[in-house]
């Protein structure tokens, strides 16, 4: 599970050939959650209120990076790309 970014205490990473819809997991703690690209929302687990709020602001900013990291994921031989963190 490569991480693909890590701000305030919360990692987030992706499983290559994860099943739909495109999502990410993140940990914070431990908690963990598994976050919708399209919609920033939660789709399994949890996470407290605050960094909910922080991982959906670091999904709007950067869903485009997100999306090709999961379209990547899919492939035989891609390559996950470090995503910015949230500052």
């Amino acid at each position: 599970m490569p991480e693909i970014s890590r701000f305030f205490g919360i990692v987030i990473y992706m499983y290559f050939k994860d099943h739909l819809p495109p999502h990410f997991h993140a940990e914070y703690g431990d908690y963990e959650a598994q976050f919708s690209i399209e919609t920033g929302n939660i789709i399994v687990g949890d996470l407290p209120r605050k960094q909910i709020r922080l991982i959906q602001a670091w999904v709007e900013l950067y869903r485009d990076d997100l999306t090709i990291n999961y379209q990547e994921s899919q492939k035989d031989n891609g390559q996950f790309r470090k995503i910015r963190p949230l500052q």
